[in-house]
């Protein structure tokens, strides 16, 4: 069986790199899902300038999943039909969240190949108990069905350590074409990096920051390895980020920026470092590090209910809301940093996306 291929426009775009939010879930005060709310996400981020979206991922709650809520399809298809509806004169990326043990990840993929996506950002989240034997297995099942962004989640929201042997057997799967490095730690993304390097297909494989704590910094690091006596250089080209699903436009200016500056070859500016310190800082309000994430998926909802995107920050487990004092610090990363909202982007374009007159 020939592994599924990537269109060249989509490839070029991974290579390159670009914006990629993880699409949260709207619902409503009865924890259903919002279509109006859901379609509006999708046309926000497409209107911001996002080389794409990923649904179905962490942000959007692995709970979609459970039988008796049944939101995965849904929210897979309705976010393609926006994408398809905008008949954008760009290239745009549909990523599909894929989980669970071997048969379910591949009815997901077959799921997400039937409704157009084009990669498959797979998850290791659940799968404590299995051997990295096991592991590598279900990932070259998967690429046979759908090409693969490979994702190291760190442990706190659900992930697993895994060893820099793992990464390096992983990069010479033909169908894996990106890998998103999320484990909140440099020592592990500097195992994925190098794992990569190393590898015979370190040319085919980008690699993308997930490192939601030190995005900027992440972007403007140049990872070198001697390789068999030559030196190899690989960059980290983009992002598949949650905190991207906020301020989403001000991503998209400051990953332009970003590309500029490596295309250019001019040095960094200092402002840049401090602008990477300022939006870590605003990432822990919407996070919440200091309660072991507990509020991420929350602080995230609650910058688009403030900006009007979402009604409300409800979340499919009730008793996933804001930590004591996540409020508190959110009012004071809007007010310390005005320069990173896209607040005025999202009025311009709030009733449009939401479609009222």
């Amino acid at each position: 069986m020939t592994a599924p291929q990537l269109q060249p426009d989509i490839e070029a775009l991974v290579q390159r790199g670009t914006v990629i939010p993880a699409h949260p879930l709207a619902l409503d005060s009865s924890r259903r899902l919002d279509e109006r709310r859901q379609r509006a996400l999708s046309r926000y981020y497409m209107d911001s300038g996002a080389g794409g979206i990923a649904v179905g991922v962490h942000t959007t709650q692995f709970e979609i999943r459970d039988p008796e809520i049944g939101l995965y399809e849904p929210v897979l298809r309705l976010a393609a039909e926006e994408v398809d509806a905008a008949g954008l004169e760009r290239t745009f990326i549909k990523i599909a969240g894929i989980c669970g043990p071997t048969d379910q990840a591949l009815r997901e993929a077959e799921l997400a190949v039937k409704l157009g996506y084009d990669l498959g950002l797979v998850s290791m989240g659940g799968l404590d108990s299995w051997s990295e034997s096991a592991l590598l297995q279900r990932m070259e099942a998967i690429t046979e069905v759908i090409p693969v962004f490979g994702f190291y989640l760190q442990p706190a929201v659900g992930g697993k350590r895994l060893s820099y042997e793992f990464w390096r057997e992983l990069a010479e799967i033909p169908g894996v074409k990106a890998i998103k490095m999320a484990p909140f730690n440099r020592y592990q993304t500097l195992d994925v990096a190098r794992a990569v390097c190393e590898s015979s297909r370190r040319e085919d494989i980008a690699l993308y920051t997930g490192n939601d704590d030190n995005i900027v910094a992440d972007l403007l690091t140049t990872y070198r390895f001697t390789v068999n006596g030559t030196k190899v250089e690989k960059r980290i080209v983009g992002g598949l980020l949650g905190h991207w699903a906020v301020w989403t436009r001000k991503a998209v200016e400051l990953m332009s920026q970003v590309i500029d500056l490596r295309e250019s070859g001019e040095s960094i500016p200092e402002e840049l470092l401090t602008r990477g310190i300022e939006i870590s800082d605003a990432n822990a309000a919407f996070f919440d590090p200091g309660h072991d994430f507990h509020g991420c998926i929350p602080g995230i909802h609650e910058v688009l209910r403030r900006q009007g995107l979402l009604e409300g920050r409800w979340c499919l487990n009730p008793a996933e809301e804001l930590s004591p004092g996540q409020m508190e610090e959110i009012d004071r990363v809007y007010r310390a940093y005005p320069h990173l909202n896209d607040d005025e982007f999202v009025r311009s374009g709030l009733a449009k996306w939401l479609g009222t007159p």
